[in-house]
C-alpha cells in the first residue's frame, strides 16, 4: 500500500521519464567500448552537475590497486583511466546505500548488420534501439533519476548514498573494484543489469583464456613446407569442449541442481595469420568459461592449462607446446543471501508497485556484484529494465520497464530513508 507521500514519488517518476530517456540516448551515443569510454563519463558528470548532485573521479590506477588479491590483470595501461561517482551525506552514521552501473560496452562490430547505426539511438513500437541501451545505460539513467524523483517529491535524502558508474564491467570487473579499493563501499547495493524487475539470485564464476599456436609459414606454391596454425588450432576444440561439459558435472549449489547446463564455454575470437598466400605462422584462440560458485578461478585456471596440454600431448604433431595466457575475467561465483533486509525491502517495494512479489532469477553470467560480495562483504541484487539482443544486433530496452525501476528505486530509497536501520546488512 503506497503513502500519498509515496504516490508523489511515483507521480515525480512519471514527470521525469523524458529526461531519463533523454540521459539514456546521450550515453548511448557515447560508444563507449574498451578504451573509448570518455563521451559516456563526460555525459555523465554532465548530467550529474545538471542535476546538482556532487562529482568525483575514481582512478583505476590508484595506489596499491594493481596488487589487489582480486583486480583482473590488464594487457592495457589504467593510467587516466576512471569511473565517475557521486556521494551524498558520506560522512554520516547511517546505514550507506549504493547504486552502481557500468557504462562501458562491447563491440557492435559487424555494424552493418545493424537496423541503424548503433550509437545513434532510435525508438520503436515501445522500445529504445542502440548499443548499451539495456547493457546497461536504461538503468543507469533510472537510477540517477530516481535521486532526481525522491528529492523532487520533496524528500531529504539524509542518509549515506553513493551513485557508481563505472568502466570495464564488460571485461575485468575492475572499474567497481577500484571503488571499493578506495573506500566507496556501503552496506548494500543495487545494479540495474537488464535482466528485468525480479531479485537476481545469484552469478557464476567467469574466467577468459587465450592460447596461441605457432605454426610454421610457407609459400603456398608447396603448403606441405609449412605447418598451418589456423588449421592446427582447430583440433583443440573437441578438448575446450570437453572441459565445458567436465564443468558442468562438477559440485555445484543446490540452487544450480535444476539447471541442465549452466556452466558455458565461448570461444569468442579467433585470429591469426597475416597474408592469403602465406601458410598461417600463428592463431590466437581466447575464450570465456562458466564455472560454480564455490569453485576458484585457480581451479578453473589449472585445467584449462592441462586440457590443452593434455591435447597437445594427443595430437603428438611435433608443434610447438601452445602458449596460454589469462587476462581479463577471473571472477568467482556467488549466490545472493536473499533474506537480507535489503532484498526484502526490494521485494515490498516491487510488490507495493506491481501487486505481486518479484520474481528471482539466478544468472549464468557474472557481474560487478561479485566486486561487492567477494572483496566488499556488501550484500545487494539486480533488479533492471527488461533488455532483448544484449551484446547482439539492435540491442533495445523496453520502454515501460524502465519506468519500473526508476519507480522502484525511487521508492526504495524513500523507504531507505524512513527506515535505514531496517536495511543495514553484511555478510
Amino acid at each position: 500500500m503506497l503513502t500519498g507521500q509515496e504516490k508523489r514519488i511515483v507521480e515525480c517518476c512519471d514527470e521525469l521519464m523524458d529526461e531519463t530517456l533523454e540521459l539514456t540516448r546521450e550515453l548511448v551515443r557515447g560508444y563507449s567500448v574498451l578504451g573509448a569510454e570518455q563521451g559516456a563519463l563526460s555525459t555523465m558528470e554532465s548530467w550529474l552537475q545538471r542535476l546538482d548532485l556532487p562529482v568525483e573521479r575514481v582512478a583505476l590506477d590508484a595506489p596499491g590497486f594493481e596488487d589487489h588479491p582480486h583486480r583482473a590483470p590488464t594487457e592495457w595501461s589504467a593510467e587516466g583511466r576512471y569511473n565517475v561517482v557521486s556521494r551524498l551525506n558520506p560522512a554520516s552514521s547511517k546505514p550507506h546505500l549504493i547504486f552502481n552501473g557500468h557504462l562501458d560496452v562491447v563491440p557492435a562490430e559487424p555494424t552493418d548488420m545493424w537496423t541503424r547505426p548503433p550509437w545513434e539511438p532510435w525508438q520503436q513500437d515501445g522500445w529504445l534501439y542502440g548499443r548499451g541501451a539495456g547493457d546497461m545505460k536504461a538503468g543507469i539513467a533510472a537510477m540517477v533519476m530516481a535521486v532526481a524523483a525522491v528529492r523532487r517529491a520533496g524528500i531529504d535524502i539524509d542518509f549515506p548514498l553513493t551513485l557508481q558508474t563505472v568502466i570495464e564491467e564488460e571485461c575485468t570487473g575492475n572499474g567497481a573494484l577500484a571503488c571499493l579499493h578506495q573506500g566507496y563501499t556501503g552496506d548494500f547495493v543495487l545494479i540495474p543489469e537488464p535482466f528485468g524487475a525480479q531479485i537476481y539470485s545469484g552469478q557464476v564464476g567467469v574466467l577468459w583464456f587465450r592460447m596461441r599456436i605457432d605454426g610454421v609459414p610457407a609459400h603456398v606454391l608447396d603448403t606441405s613446407a609449412g605447418q598451418n596454425a589456423i588449421e592446427a588450432v582447430q583440433a583443440y576444440m573437441p578438448a575446450l569442449k570437453a572441459l565445458e561439459e567436465e564443468i558442468n558435472q562438477m559440485p555445484r549449489p543446490a540452487e544450480y541442481e535444476d539447471r541442465d547446463h549452466p556452466f558455458n564455454l565461448s570461444i569468442g575470437r579467433i585470429e591469426g595469420g597475416n597474408w592469403a598466400s602465406s601458410v598461417p605462422a600463428h592463431a590466437v584462440l581466447e575464450g570465456r568459461v562458466g564455472f560454480p560458485p564455490g569453485v576458484s578461478p585457480d581451479t578453473i585456471m589449472t585445467r584449462v592449462r592441462d586440457v590443452i596440454a593434455g591435447q597437445h600431448r594427443a595430437l603428438a604433431d611435433g608443434s610447438p607446446e601452445p602458449r596460454v595466457a589469462f587476462h581479463g575475467f577471473r571472477s568467482e561465483g556467488h549466490l545472493v543471501d536473499l533474506e537480507a533486509p535489503g532484498i526484502r525491502l526490494l521485494s515490498r517495494c516491487h510488490e507495493d508497485l506491481v501487486g505481486e512479489p518479484p520474481a528471482h532469477y539466478l544468472s549464468t553470467c557474472t557481474t560487478d556484484l561479485r566486486a561487492f560480495h567477494v572483496s566488499g562483504g556488501i550484500n545487494g541484487t539486480c533488479y533492471g529494465p527488461v533488455a532483448e539482443r544484449i551484446h547482439g544486433v539492435d540491442e533495445c530496452v523496453n520502454i515501460e520497464s524502465i519506468r519500473q525501476v526508476l519507480t522502484t528505486y525511487a521508492l526504495f530509497l524513500s523507504r531507505w530513508s524512513d527506515n535505514p536501520e531496517s536495511a543495514r546488512s553484511v555478510l
